[in-house]
């Protein structure tokens, strides 16, 4: 028997092995397989399986699987096939994003040794070992002088080789040397279970009937779950859970933003208790890769977590939910798979015959429109849960607010210092947010008007007050700020302007010193303690005001938040992306859902230099019927989703005219060009130049009406950069391909 494996390489040509008579049974497609390949030994994949080879060569032998316990079922094997052929990636590549080197479902936690002295010992050998073996005797002497256990690893200050010295000691009898499991704490993770009394509502009745319908039916359902913020979406996840859970299936949780799962894992281990896995990469090494086991051993039923979450070898999957799924940070775009989690837990519920939920309350322009196209079945939640009412929405008009107070460097207006002030009276919470992080984003020298930019990318260095260093927030390259001058006329004469972050939270401790105030962005959330830490706190009341990124602007549920500032609604309004003011709307409504969502009143207050703007006025009104329609007639007016189908070709490479004669070369040479088809470009990315690399784009935009189901776009894309990955064609350059990209920039 010969066995096809493939490898996580740009190539997608696979190797043939012979598969050694004691591992023919457990071996299948899809096992992880150790191979000798060159001069080393690797892991790859089992794609085919063959009792003839054609090939002449000599063949290697298979040397063992990699897994004791079947981690890929035939669903999750389609899943990787689909991804494979759909985002053109190869399936080496694709199955290592679903079983990654570094785990195991072999994984044993760390072993750590203890000992003990015995109640009775030989007097005679431990006088004896004061002269043969001091060294022994020294250790010895410190562990009977106390009824306690040690760890071993405590006396390496005290000789070179404590594990040696101990099981010397043990084989005297003169000691006791104990063997324990390194325990994994999880509790930093998660918050406490958060239980709560649930009386439904008529209209989420009506959604947990109609879910449960369909997980009775055991075949692949889907819904777009529309329901406004505070409007209960939580505690029907966790009813269509507990159903899907008594029909012996399992269930996989998606959320956008790793800040919202502590509160939502805290949510369903009061339901569900330790069958519920949290899969983030926050986590530490040993805890994903214990967690990864359990996952494959069954012992875990229920997954929350990233979009990485989607590929968990969770067996008999009845129900998926993709929380928040107009969140880009589903789209997989660093690195290859290349993919949209939303759409891939779609994809895997259809193989596993689950029901698939995709909620939000500002759903994706193209889930909103699949809904009307009757393609995904539309439910509604348009009251919020309890008595919690909507927030009263104030806008301030910045410019105005600045010409009548002469302060053109205000960052907080009048009316929100106000409405903090008046909050905090009332011993109630605020959360502001402002969508930049750092102190200041733009450096720029007074003298000439240079800019400060990093060496690497063509992109301006943002300040970083607390380290003060200057940070490229894409490469990571660093100055510190008492080193800098002005690289065009070498003055160090510079200005620091824009707002981030690090500037609200020190302009707020200046105005009201006494408040207690946390910040959670990047820089205070890089490691899973750090974010559960902060989000903890702040939901206990130890903290009066949460200022953050937009990872504190959705999901999270703070009763006694009553304040929300939005401190620049504009960012990211005038970028030239199609989605541009489908986030800047959606980041604005769900922001304000973080206000008044229990019995007290909330209040939002929206900063901007737009207040005619349509988008701030529909956000500002939460009138989201009145943008889509907008939205939708403009999208369909300039052909882009969800009217056409979108592919990006991404050139990049170190030399700015050879790359652009590359990408000339290859429009040039496109063949298969069809109806309905829009080239755009070749033309320089929005942030032309990253990490020593400058990029180019072309952008193929494929109508529906021509090409319903994208296949005429994916037969042209691959006739035209099947050989994308041929270095003697690009040389130092790379092509990276994007289907439906969550942006143009």
């Amino acid at each position: 028997m010969f066995a096809e494996v493939a490898f996580p390489i740009r190539s997608f040509q696979t190797f043939t092995y012979s598969i050694p008579a004691k591992h023919i049974l457990s071996i299948n497609v899809g096992t992880r397989v150790s191979v000798p390949f060159r001069n080393k030994v690797i892991q790859g994949i089992v794609v085919n399986i063959k009792k003839n080879n054609s090939y002449l060569g000599s063949i290697k032998r298979i040397i063992e699987p990699v897994d004791n316990v079947q981690v890929i079922t035939h669903p999750l094997w389609e899943l990787i096939n689909w991804v494979s052929k759909y985002y053109i990636t190869p399936i080496g590549k694709v199955a290592s994003s679903v079983v990654p080197k570094s785990l195991s479902s072999n994984y044993t936690p760390q072993i750590k040794n203890y000992v003990r002295a015995r109640k009775k010992v030989d007097l005679e050998k431990v006088s004896k070992l004061k002269h043969t073996a001091p060294k022994q005797y020294l250790v010895f002497k410190i562990i009977s002088k106390k009824n306690k256990t040690f760890k071993v690893s405590s006396f390496k200050k005290v000789v070179s080789n404590p594990l040696q010295i101990c099981i010397s000691l043990k084989e005297k009898g003169l000691i006791k040397l104990i063997k324990k499991t390194k325990p994994l704490d999880f509790n930093q993770s998660v918050f406490e279970p958060i239980f709560k009394n649930i009386v439904f509502n008529k209209e989420q009745k009506l959604v947990i009937d109609r879910i449960i319908i369909s997980l009775k039916k055991y075949n692949f359902y889907s819904f777009l779950l529309h329901g406004v913020t505070g409007s209960g979406k939580t505690e029907i996840y966790i009813e269509a859970v507990r159903y899907c859970l008594s029909q012996k299936r399992n269930a996989i949780i998606l959320l956008p933003e790793i800040s919202l799962t502590p509160q939502i894992a805290g949510r369903f281990r009061a339901v569900f208790g330790d069958i519920v896995a949290i899969w983030h990469s926050k986590l530490k090494v040993a805890q994903r890769s214990w967690t990864w086991g359990k996952i494959c051993t069954g012992d875990f039923k229920i997954v929350i977590g990233a979009r990485s979450a989607i590929f968990s070898p969770l067996k008999n999957v009845g129900l998926i939910i993709v929380d928040e799924e107009q969140e880009s940070s589903f789209y997989q775009d660093a690195k290859e798979p290349r993919y949209h989690a939303r759409d891939v837990a779609l994809m895997r519920g259809s193989f596993e015959k689950s029901t698939v939920i995709v909620a939000s309350a500002t759903p994706s322009l193209e889930s909103f429109y699949n809904s009307q196209q009757k393609k995904i079945e539309y439910l509604r939640l348009p009251k919020r849960f309890g008595n919690a009412k909507y927030p009263k929405v104030h806008i301030v008009d910045m410019l105005l607010n600045q010409e009548e107070t002469g302060n053109f460097d205000q960052v907080i207006s009048g009316l929100l210092q106000d409405k903090i002030e008046e909050k905090l009276k009332k011993n109630e919470q605020i959360i502001l947010i402002q969508n930049r992080r750092g102190f200041s984003p733009i450096v720029k020298c007074k003298d000439c008007g240079a800019l400060v930019m990093c060496n690497q990318c063509k992109i301006a260095l943002t300040y970083h007050k607390n380290k003060n260093r200057l940070v490229c927030h894409f490469c990571s390259f660093s100055i510190s700020n008492d080193m800098l001058i002005c690289q065009d006329c070498s003055k160090s004469n510079l200005i620091y302007s824009g707002t981030g972050t690090q500037k609200v939270e020190q302009l707020i401790r200046d105005t009201f010193p006494k408040s207690k105030i946390c910040r959670l962005d990047m820089d205070t959330s890089k490691s899973n303690l750090g974010l559960t830490s902060i989000l903890k706190s702040f939901s206990n009341q130890e903290f009066d005001i949460l200022i953050g990124t937009q990872m504190v602007a959705k999901g999270l549920d703070f009763p006694n938040a009553t304040l929300v500032g939005i401190i620049n609604a504009d960012l990211g309004l005038y970028l030239p992306d199609f989605r541009a003011t489908e986030r800047v709307f959606q980041l604005i409504y769900q922001a304000s859902g973080r206000s008044g969502r229990s019995t007290k009143e909330g209040e939002v207050v929206i900063q901007t230099y737009s207040p005619n703007n349509i988008v701030i006025k529909n956000a500002k009104n939460l009138n989201i019927a009145k943008f889509y329609k907008t939205e939708l007639l403009e999208r369909e007016e300039l052909n882009y989703p969800p009217y056409s189908w979108l592919a990006k070709v991404e050139f990049a490479g170190p030399n700015r005219l050879r790359l652009f004669s590359l990408i000339e070369k290859f429009k040039h040479n496109l063949k298969g060009v069809y109806t309905g088809l829009d080239i755009l470009g070749p033309a320089p990315c929005f942030l032309e130049k990253l990490k020593n690399n400058y990029r180019f784009q072309l952008v193929f935009k494929s109508k529906k009406r021509f090409d319903p189901n994208g296949v005429y776009l994916h037969r042209f894309v691959n006739e035209n950069f099947k050989n994308y990955n041929n270095k003697k064609l690009l040389g130092r350059n790379k092509i990276n391909i994007y289907f439906d990209p969550i942006s143009l920039i």
